[in-house]
């Protein structure tokens, strides 16, 4: 990356610090933030008329976005929210869209911020449809084993697909 080309696409990120059980996007609202964790969790939640389902998390050193509402310019379907206090680096959609028109790199970061958001959601995709629930439960903890100290056990129930109640006897049986 040219000095030119950081220059111009840090200034037009802003740093923001959140706290915990911030939403940062509720059902409804567009996306305009493509964002890069410093600090923090996030989780991605849809609320039904009697349960939340989690199906998903970010962590940080890792980009977040409700990406297809950032993409469409559509109303987001799910919500997201800080589950711990969290600092985050956005960028609007707009702000984006003049790096990539500016800059050399622009692309560059835009596609690698997508790579990793589709490859996160193909794997889980592929996860709940090839995977025991054991086997989820055993790959998140070794795939990401601060998941466990830093999201509510019912959290990962739902995000693995399985009731809280189902997931305490998974964990009698493995331990």
């Amino acid at each position: 990356m040219t000095d030119g080309d950081w220059l111009y696409f840090r200034a037009k990120l802003k740093k923001y610090a959140f706290p915990k059980k911030s939403l940062l996007l509720r059902e409804g609202q567009v996306e305009n933030h493509l964002s890069f964790i410093e600090t923090g969790t996030v989780r991605f939640f849809v609320a039904g008329a009697e349960d939340e389902r989690t199906f998903g998390f970010a962590f940080a050193n890792n980009f977040v976005s409700a990406y297809d509402s950032f993409l469409a310019r559509t109303p987001s379907v799910y919500h997201m929210e800080m589950l711990t206090p969290g600092v985050l680096w956005r960028l609007t959609y707009s702000d984006l869209q003049d790096v990539y028109a500016n800059t050399g790199i622009g692309n560059q970061i835009g596609r690698l911020a997508c790579e990793e958001l589709f490859l996160k959601k193909s794997k889980r995709e592929l996860s709940l449809l090839n995977e025991t629930a054991t086997q989820r439960y055993l790959n998140l903890m070794e795939e990401q084993p601060l998941l466990f100290q830093q999201v509510p056990l019912k959290y990962i129930a739902s995000y693995i697909g399985i009731t809280p109640q189902a997931l305490s006897r998974i964990r009698k049986r493995i331990s």
